[in-house]
């Protein structure tokens, strides 16, 4: 049985989360079966300063501004905070980054921060690699893998890859939830404004892809846990959109893993292991993966109501294996 573990859930406010849907809230419910303790603060209450001196060595000391909490499946009644403290994240057992992209500034400078404590604290997922990998970019090292795909800042390569694809779809970089990811088919002739307005907006590149027709029998969303592939769901786009985020209303299917499926695990499962992503989710159309997440991954609700797979334990004993093995 693994000791009862300080756990500190960096996270989005816990007021306005889905019960039914929040990957965060599963975590910390098993956290407290588990006999883990838990206490939650937002990326704004962090602060990085002057700590203690060691011999001829300055540590720097990582705080936040944080409270206990207490969490149940109860609508209007799914926390319960204690008494806020300035909490030296040194002295966590574990500290999950949950909050939810974009992945800006904000989120890069989380990441720099937490590496002052990280591994002495288990920061999941590893900071500098959530930063090396943030959501759309790890994919394009495994281009085998992946559907035509361009990441570019230069307009004329956009117009280019278009003019070879025809039927494509725009992403930022840098977003979630589906967010500005748009479907421009060959005789759509809102492309140029598209760009114009985004680069209008800002300076990040954007990536395009192929449009996959697989994608209306579903986007399938597979979990894997330090490189396994542990559970699947299937996400079928809404009757007139191609998004199949389910923020955008898509709808969830039960899944299985297919042959595909697995070797695509199976190829990118040990990169995610050795760079310290224990939680990660892939989103993979027909038998392409097009996106690595890495950040705030989803999924382990809807996967559990269909199939009965409890990823939040396995995850958790991914996190506690790693700690005793410390």
């Amino acid at each position: 049985m693994t000791k009862s573990l300080k756990v500190a859930v960096q996270m989005d406010p816990i007021e306005t989360i889905n019960l039914d849907g929040d990957s965060s809230f599963a975590l910390m419910l098993e956290a407290q079966i588990r006999g883990h303790v838990l206490w939650h603060y937002e990326v704004r209450h962090l602060s990085l300063s002057e700590g203690v001196t060691e011999g001829a060595h300055r540590h720097r000391r990582l705080t936040a501004r944080a409270r206990p909490v207490r969490v149940q499946r109860v609508p209007g009644q799914h926390y319960h905070f204690g008494e806020e403290k300035q909490l030296d994240l040194a002295e966590m057992d574990v500290v999950l980054m949950r909050q939810d992209p974009p992945f800006d500034m904000a989120y890069i400078s989380a990441t720099h921060m937490l590496e002052h404590i990280h591994p002495h604290t288990l920061v999941v997922n590893d900071p500098a690699s959530v930063r090396n990998a943030p959501e759309k970019l790890l994919v394009t090292h495994f281009p085998e893998l992946m559907p035509p795909t361009l990441v570019s800042f230069d307009t004329q390569a956009m117009r280019a890859f278009r003019a070879l694809h025809r039927d494509i779809v725009v992403k930022p970089l840098y977003g979630n939830g589906g967010a500005g990811v748009f479907r421009i088919k060959p005789d759509d002739e809102n492309f140029a404004a598209l760009l114009e307005m985004h680069f209008a907006r800002t300076r990040e590149p954007l990536m395009l892809q192929r449009y996959e027709p697989a994608v209306r029998q579903g986007d399938k969303r597979i979990i894997l846990v330090d490189g396994e592939a542990m559970g699947a769901i299937n996400r079928v786009p809404a009757e007139g959109e191609s998004r199949s985020n389910m923020h955008v209303g898509g709808r969830p299917e039960a899944a299985t893993l297919s042959a595909r499926d697995r070797e695509i695990c199976e190829r990118i499962g040990p990169r995610l292991r050795e760079q310290g992503l224990i939680f990660v989710g892939i989103d993979v159309i027909g038998d392409y993966l097009t996106e690595i997440n890495v950040t705030s991954p989803t999924g382990i609700q809807e996967i559990a109501r269909f199939d009965g797979t409890d990823l939040a334990a396995k995850i958790w004993e991914a996190i506690e294996g790693k700690i005793e093995r410390k």
